[in-house]
């Protein structure tokens, strides 16, 4: 059976108050279960949870995702940069230009998000997370297409974008150039399977999809490469 998208995960240096800043701007409940103070649940059931794991410095240089975040109004738009700032986030110059109507932030470990504007007719209707816009080839898109199960809603000039059956938050790729990867990256995704469903049967099917298994894991996961060398890691039906 097909892997779903289970969560973001974030490399975090505190975890914690990584945890409560996400969820003091996206208005989603911190986790009640077993990781409870470092993820935060959606308010749709079909969504993916956010989590933070130990294991990293701040943020030097730009990660290869970032969320999207949308605005029904310019006054939302300027609740939600005004909220960010309260609780440790900042600016970040990357380049834009003036008369770009988004906001482009920082949290406090220096992962870069952005606050579009309203109106984007491209992000209507996804819910608070518009897209997590990634870095990426048009194949890798395709990869994530047939590994989620989520149709292409995108396709254009080598750039890609897929969003679940159910509807939801978008994942794009902007095609070339692709930035080099250097290190480890900061976000990832963490599929998990049905319970009682056949791991190493996922995993072959992966593989065979463009998918490298790397040595690492444990019992309960395994650490994957999609076909741009982003790290994902599969967890092991219970």
């Amino acid at each position: 059976m097909t892997s779903r998208l289970f969560a973001i995960c974030f490399h975090a240096t505190r975890p914690p108050e990584l945890a409560r800043f996400w969820s003091g701007v996206l208005g989603w409940k911190p986790d009640d279960g077993p990781d409870e103070g470092s993820a935060i649940v959606p308010p749709d059931a079909h969504g993916f949870r956010i989590r933070f794991l130990p294991g990293a410095e701040p943020g030097a240089g730009r990660n290869r995702a970032h969320f999207d975040l949308t605005s029904d109004s310019p006054e939302q738009q300027e609740r939600t940069v005004a909220r960010a700032l309260e609780l440790g986030g900042e600016h970040l110059d990357v380049g834009q230009l003036p008369e770009e109507g988004h906001v482009v932030l920082a949290d406090p470990d220096g992962n870069e998000f952005c606050v579009i504007e309203a109106g984007n007719a491209f992000l209507a209707d996804t819910g608070s997370i518009g897209a997590l816009a990634c870095d990426g080839t048009q194949a890798v898109g395709y990869f994530w297409s047939e590994a989620l199960g989520w149709p292409l809603v995108w396709d254009q000039d080598e750039e890609t974008a897929i969003q679940s059956p159910h509807g939801g938050t978008k994942i794009t790729w902007g095609g070339p150039p692709v930035a080099p990867k250097t290190g480890v990256n900061r976000l990832y995704f963490e599929l998990a399977l049905p319970d009682g469903a056949d791991w190493e049967t996922e995993l072959d099917r992966l593989v065979s999809l463009g998918a490298t298994r790397t040595e690492e894991g444990d019992d309960d996961r395994v650490t994957m490469l999609d076909p741009d060398d982003n790290e994902f890691s599969v967890r092991r039906p219970r």
